[in-house]
């Protein structure tokens, strides 16, 4: 009789120890981080240079924050549309495009130790006069840019290689011993 009164209170037991573990509310984080995208103003821009007329559409700073603080944690960057034209006679062999971020002054506003610089967006394109090539920009912009809002223009650079190219091709006599 006693084993009985020991076989019903061990599943008891276990039940009860079930139950109330289950009914147990779990806790979810939020995230810790957000992110933020803000647009610039203007948002889209037509610039004309001696060879190439560049547009540039839908610039945007893309950062994360701390969403306890709204502090900035990584670099932000900068993405967007950029369409170069030729507008030149020759044909032209786009490499990069460059980035400098100038404050209202028309300083340049540099980059913090521990941010991640990346001012080039690689584009290597030849164009043919009057040609059109497009691409996607994005690269890094300065905390400081953006937090103090000091930025007050963008320098872009085109890098680009004319045609005809001129090459030299020399030769080095080797041979591999025996």
């Amino acid at each position: 009789m006693h084993y009985k009164k020991i076989l019903v209170l061990i599943p008891l037991c276990l039940a009860i120890g079930f139950f109330s573990c289950s009914k147990e509310e779990k806790k979810v984080e939020a995230p810790k981080q957000g992110q933020i995208t803000k647009s610039l103003i203007p948002p889209k821009a037509e610039l004309k240079g001696q060879n190439f007329l560049v547009e540039l559409s839908d610039l945007q700073v893309v950062m994360s924050v701390d969403t306890a603080s709204k502090e900035i944690v990584e670099t932000p960057s900068l993405r967007g549309n950029i369409k170069v034209t030729n507008q030149s006679q020759d044909i032209l062999d786009i490499q990069a495009v460059t980035l400098e971020y100038l404050d209202g002054a028309g300083k340049p506003i540099a980059f913090k130790s521990g941010e991640k610089v990346s001012k080039v967006s690689l584009f290597l394109k030849s164009t043919k006069p009057g040609e059109t090539t497009e691409g996607s920009l994005d690269a890094t912009i300065p905390r400081m840019a953006v937090k103090e809002k000091a930025l007050g223009k963008i320098e872009i650079n085109l890098v680009y290689v004319p045609y005809p190219l001129k090459r030299e091709t020399l030769v080095l006599s080797e041979k591999i011993s025996p």
